[in-house]
């Protein structure tokens, strides 16, 4: 463990000790990977760094905008070597036009007047900079041969309160918050991770989490720095197209500890083949960490089975959980041992308590996340801001030094989120999620906040909304409601939405249905499979104009919501249309003018 105080000393202890160890492999579609030790990542960081120092970055934001890992490794540390404030970013451009507004809104919101890239992204990060009308932003290829001298740069005094880097939360691109994420809250939770995780510099880690996202970043990249050890990274996208690529590399290199969210183990489940799984060798796989997203015990159940003869335990299986305002984690369980799940009674939870279900009553499993270890965790009434007593779920509240010190420029949303007070003690964070904790360990249930979470996204309703109604004229004049629901294990977006009575025919419903499912497809990457076309009026909305989220995903829920014309998934209609089902559809409701779900 480092006896340091500030990230910026590790690396550079680092950097003296292990300089001819690999620090990082990054795994490329074409050609051999890229390694990169930690002696060549310490030599073009203080040549970086001596030209951030030139422009007066110190203190100052600067945004990251990286394809490739080793290049944005190497960038973070020139930043922590220059004393700039790192901002990790996703790349503007592409097929997602919203991508995009994020990314711009981001660098709006830091007000960062330099932004460095790689040679090939540069041309594409230019133009995106002429195109945002931000005045006095300036680009910098980091990889240009030449650029900066290693020699001049100026070694710069950090302290443990000084900023380490801003991390960006995935909510509404129009809204976007910056994590202030301090050197000691680093520090602080890289300790947590080492002893929760037990992880030695022998552990390698492998990933494909980008680095922008606090799990890819934090646990995937820095904590292998932090230890000493190897991360070993791939593209998303690699991933994603073929994800057998990810459990070969971790067979390739000895990797110990890697995950991701829990829809990535559907994803190898569902498309890693059987012959695939016959060459591999998984068995010194010590954590295959789940977070990021609601853990599904089905999901861990499939995947141990699924790849069992690849020599993969069930042990192996290690749900987690965290949040960007607390650095990274807060709870886990005991490696080497199985994860802990209770089947809990549905109703009772929908009333606020955790009890287990009686064998023939309905009930939902939940999976343990573990203890938290290094905070001070309550379970509140985020109403009334008051304890609640044991087995009660409610708002899960943290106090802790991995706690950020707040939003970037934000002072009111500061206060609201990290300065919670609690039996006169101030300084706890509100998550905005909801659980309980029961035998020492916590159950992670829900979220007060209405975020969707898909896919290991979280994804704001009211960004669904906006572009919903931008796809007509029709669809623009009333009001809308995104959430989503737990059909047969799996989350799913459900989109309710007004209609303008002119364009109510059944074959206007139809092609507008049609529209909602590409627009939100191409725009989020979501797959919609339940579009509900209502009449006007029937959104609930608060008397301030707000709309009723909760209110509709109840409705639709009890199957109260009706629409003129509806798309819906075979398991969620079979939940909420259960009693149609059951009495034969056609005679309790005509079937919606242009076939309703069936088309």
């Amino acid at each position: 463990m480092p006896n340091q105080s500030t990230f910026t000393a590790v690396v550079h202890e680092r950097a003296a000790q292990l300089a001819d160890r690999v620090a990082h492999v990054e795994l490329r579609d074409r050609g051999l990977p890229r390694e990169l030790t930690y002696g060549e990542m310490d030599r073009q960081a203080r040549r970086i760094a001596s030209v951030l120092q030139d422009r007066g970055a110190t203190g100052a934001p600067v945004l990251l905008l990286y394809a490739s890992s080793a290049e944005f490794l190497t960038a973070y540390a020139a930043c922590l070597y220059a004393g700039a404030v790192a901002v990790p970013s996703p790349l503007p451009g592409g097929e997602r036009a919203r991508r995009t507004d994020r990314v711009t809104a981001v660098l709006r919101d830091t007000g960062a007047h330099l932004v460095l890239t790689e040679r090939e992204h540069a041309p594409a990060v230019s133009r995106w900079l002429a195109e945002t009308l931000v005045d006095g932003v300036s680009c910098l290829a980091t990889d240009l041969p030449g650029l900066g001298d290693a020699d001049a740069w100026v070694p710069v005094r950090t302290r443990p309160d000084d900023l380490a880097f801003l991390q960006y939360t995935s909510g509404s691109v129009s809204d976007p918050r910056g994590v202030m994420i301090s050197h000691r809250n680093l520090m602080h939770n890289q300790m947590l991770l080492q002893q929760v995780l037990r992880t030695t510099s022998d552990d390698r880690f492998g990933g494909w989490l980008p680095h922008f996202h606090d799990m890819g970043f934090i646990a995937h990249l820095l904590h292998p720095l932090w230890l000493g050890s190897t991360s070993v990274q791939m593209q998303p996208a690699s991933f994603v197209k073929r994800p057998v690529r990810w459990l070969r590399a971790i067979e390739e290199y000895g990797v110990t500890v890697g995950g991701g969210p829990n829809f990535c183990y559907d994803l190898c489940v569902d498309r890693v083949r059987d012959e695939d799984i016959a060459g591999l060798d998984l068995s010194h796989w010590r954590l295959a960490l789940n977070g990021a997203e609601p853990v599904r015990q089905t999901t861990m159940a499939a995947f141990a089975e699924r790849f069992a003869p690849a020599g993969l335990r069930p042990e192996t299986m290690y749900p987690c959980y965290g949040l960007a305002e607390t650095t990274l984690l807060v709870a886990a369980g005991t490696p080497g041992a199985l994860h802990h799940g209770m089947r809990a009674d549905a109703a009772a939870l929908e009333e606020g308590r955790l009890e287990p279900a009686a064998p023939a009553k309905p009930g939902r499993t939940l999976v343990s996340c573990g203890a938290a270890a290094g905070y001070d965790l309550r379970i509140v009434d985020p109403e009334a801001g008051s304890e609640l007593p044991a087995g009660a779920v409610g708002e899960i509240w943290l106090r802790g030094d991995s706690v950020a010190s707040g939003y970037w420029r934000r002072p009111a949303e500061t206060e609201h989120t990290f300065r919670a007070a609690l039996d006169g003690e101030t300084g706890y964070l509100r998550t905005g999620d909801l659980g309980t904790v029961d035998d020492g360990k916590l159950y992670v249930t829900g979220r007060v906040k209405e975020l969707i979470i898909l896919n290991g996204r979280n994804v704001y309703p009211q960004d669904i909304e906006w572009a919903v109604r931008g796809i007509s004229p029709a669809l623009g004049s009333g009001v809308g409601a995104a959430f989503s629901v737990d059909a047969g294990g799996t989350e799913q977006l459900v989109v309710v939405q007004e209609v303008r009575p002119a364009d109510s025919d059944a074959e206007n419903r139809r092609a507008l249905a049609r529209r909602i499912v590409e627009t939100v497809g191409a725009e989020f990457g979501i797959p919609v499979a339940n579009v509900l076309l209502v009449r006007a009026g029937v959104i609930g909305r608060t008397t301030s104009g707000k709309i009723q989220r909760t209110l509709m995903r109840r409705m639709f829920l009890r199957g109260e919501l009706r629409a003129d014309h509806e798309l819906l998934d075979p398991a969620v209609k079979a939940m909420v249309r259960a009693r149609d089902l059951a009495l034969g559809e056609d005679l309790l409701t005509p079937e919606p003018a242009g076939g309703g779900g069936r088309w």
